[in-house]
């Protein structure tokens, strides 16, 4: 008796260790969600960059080459996105509320700009 429930036991636990070892060998592949924040941003095509409470959000991004960086004001009063260098590789209308602006990065270097609106709002775009 003590052996039929022994093996009656084991039959319906071996689907878990089975389950169980599964997902051991699986976890320790490493997946995009483990990689941190600023890999995960490296590896996007797209990065936005919200505008809102007089500020750029976030305010400096790191990204490949060849990504494209939107700027979306969320604010209710107009801003720009300006390069603070001449030649200006950055230079937005006036933004209003949920307006947008884009631009593809394709060469490396740092981009600093600022809003001609509120001089005191800046960003860094790191181009790797």
């Amino acid at each position: 008796m003590r052996l039929r429930f022994l093996t009656h036991q084991f039959v319906i636990c071996l689907p878990c260790f089975v389950l169980l070892a599964g997902d051991l060998v699986t976890s320790t592949k490493p997946t995009e969600a483990a990689a941190g924040p600023s890999e995960a941003t490296n590896e996007a095509t797209e990065v936005k960059i919200k505008i809102a409470d007089l500020a750029f959000d976030p305010p400096t991004v790191t990204v490949r080459a060849g990504t494209k960086v939107t700027w979306i004001n969320q604010d209710e009063v107009p801003h720009t996105v300006t390069s603070t260098t001449k030649p200006r590789v950055l230079e937005s209308a006036a933004l209003d509320t949920n307006d947008s602006f884009s631009h593809v990065f394709k060469e490396l270097g740092t981009y600093k700009y600022f809003c001609t609106v509120h001089p005191k709002m800046a960003g860094t775009v790191v181009v790797k």
